[in-house]
């Protein structure tokens, strides 16, 4: 119930923060997005949420956004696997100076700030688990690595809040209102331009998306969780091979059996990003490190400081969150040509080491 307490939240209109919005606004509280003027708002205004229109690169205007807030959740920014240093400085890093920075300003109780597993950089695979205690930016790439960079960078702008910040470091998140990445695999799959990487029996870090925001929920609203940071992940469900023959199945398409070593994919990538530079490409080339690094990094990111210290845990099993996935995009046009009937299942049960077909 709605206690008088008002929710802010930047990049309202996103993955994470739309699935936020919408567990507050079944919880009865008072919610108010902070959107770019450009924003589709209206399956925000349908939850009858405020409106804020600021662009959050205007400290000016991020005040005028939080103020009254009891908690800010700040989801907003750059995302993405290719744009130039300046983009993701400005879109991330010098973004959440501001909202940290307005916060201090209007003593807001609670700044929840969602990073990314991006921020620890690229581990060694060489522990079991890597807790939050992990060191962050290890072994980043020489050239480009832009996301993981500002990932880290902005984390660092928003301790300076000490205790009034909370931070939440998802892995993969997934679910409908999912734009980016599930819309661009079905895409490159109904082009034949997918290959399994390696062996294709790792697990994935997939976390649907209202799981996520119901951890960044509970770790602002937990006393304990004040200046904490949290990894929230999954176990691992589903292999790479698993998730590309269900998004082949639900495109129709036979499954891919052509396979690609991950160093040498690895290298394919740098090339076409050299490439990418060179011509000076808007979007991303077919293939980036970034994107081969997400379909292949390890599950080994530790979520047990969330479950025992916030009582988190994910609920949605990866069959049925991709089937929630693949029908909100077929709604919205996003899957191709993908025919999900609804309710029918999307993942077949079969075991992580079975044999790509």
């Amino acid at each position: 119930m709605n206690d008088g307490r008002l929710n802010v939240i930047t990049g309202a209109t996103g993955l994470l923060g739309s699935h936020i919005a919408e567990l507050l606004v079944a919880r009865g509280e008072a919610v108010r997005a902070v959107v770019r003027s450009t924003s589709d708002t209206t399956w925000l205004r349908g939850l009858g949420i405020d409106i804020a229109e600021a662009e959050i690169k205007d400290p000016a205007a991020v005040r005028r956004a939080v103020a009254g807030a009891s908690v800010v959740y700040h989801c907003a920014a750059r995302v993405g696997d290719w744009g130039t240093w300046d983009d993701f400085h400005a879109g991330t890093v010098e973004t959440t100076r501001h909202v940290a920075e307005a916060c201090r300003e209007a003593q807001v109780e609670r700044l929840l700030h969602v990073s990314s597993v991006a921020a620890y950089g690229h581990p060694a695979a060489d522990k079991a688990k890597y807790t939050e205690d992990e060191p962050l930016g290890q072994n980043l790439w020489m050239f480009w690595d832009y996301y993981a960079r500002s990932k880290m960078e902005a984390e660092a702008q928003a301790r300076q809040l000490g205790r009034g910040v909370t931070i939440v470091r998802p892995t993969w998140i997934y679910g409908p209102r999912d734009r980016a990445v599930i819309p661009r695999m079905l895409k490159a799959l109904s082009k034949g331009r997918v290959r399994v990487v390696g062996r294709g029996d790792n697990l994935l870090n997939m976390v649907y998306a209202s799981d996520v925001a119901e951890g960044a929920i509970l770790a602002a609203n937990q006393p304990a969780a004040a200046g904490e940071t949290y990894n929230l992940s999954s176990t691992g469900e589903i292999t790479q091979q698993q998730l590309l023959n269900t998004l082949c199945d639900a495109l129709g398409r036979p499954h891919v059996t052509t396979r690609v070593p991950q160093r040498a994919a690895f290298r394919i990538a740098m090339i076409m990003e050299i490439i990418g530079w060179v011509i000076r490409l808007k979007r991303a080339p077919y293939v980036t490190r970034q994107g081969v690094s997400l379909i292949t990094r390890p599950t080994q990111f530790s979520s047990r400081k969330a479950r025992e210290e916030l009582g988190w845990s994910p609920r949605v099993t990866v069959g049925e969150g991709l089937q929630r996935t693949l029908q909100w995009m077929a709604e919205h046009g996003l899957a191709g040509e993908a025919n999900i009937s609804r309710g029918a299942p999307v993942m077949r049960q079969e075991s992580p080491s079975a044999p790509c077909r």
